[in-house]
């Protein structure tokens, strides 16, 4: 049984969005089940959606009113960076960080989907932000200043902390 199933806690009802995480998951959990001569490439694989998925939140944030340097696309370079020092890892037939990031990898993105995700879905929501063509139907709801922290319910310290907190283990998992 993997470390993260994909489930209705995890849903946002952004179809776009829950189509790219549930992606997520299910290659996370071919991750965590494969054989070694399976994992370098499975990685890749999981490196390389991870980056169109983030890239493609940055753009919605973007869109809708968020800062560049904004806490929840900050989150997504930091993974991506520990992701990749994996691969280098896993490239040189060394498999023990990437065994060791991927529970904590499940951690991780679960919170991130409920929290960080789950605002900004919320946001786009409120604007009418069309994921498929980008529109923005409520203009007049957009922010008047950028947001520069995750946006709407995590945007509490408290909660950036815990999320950092999260970041932090599959940090320490990749050392």
């Amino acid at each position: 049984m993997a470390t993260l199933e994909w489930s209705a806690a995890l849903e946002l009802n952004v179809p776009a969005m829950d189509e790219t995480h549930k992606e997520f998951v299910d290659l996370l959990a071919a991750v965590e089940s494969a054989a070694d001569e399976e994992l370098e490439p499975l990685w890749q694989e999981l490196i390389a959606h991870t980056e169109a998925h983030f890239g493609q939140e940055d753009r919605w944030m973007e869109a809708t009113g968020f800062s560049v340097g904004n806490c929840h696309a900050t989150q997504h370079k930091v993974v991506l960076e520990i992701m990749r020092e994996g691969a280098k890892n896993g490239e040189q037939g060394n498999f023990t960080m990437i065994r060791g990031m991927t529970p904590e990898l499940a951690s991780w993105f679960s919170y991130h989907a409920q929290t960080m995700d789950a605002a900004l879905a919320q946001h786009m929501q409120s604007v009418g932000f069309d994921p498929e063509t980008g529109e923005v139907a409520h203009t007049e709801s957009l922010p008047e200043q950028l947001i520069s922290g995750c946006g709407g319910a995590c945007s509490k310290p408290e909660d950036h902390d815990q999320h950092s907190v999260q970041a932090h283990k599959v940090a320490q998992a990749a050392a």
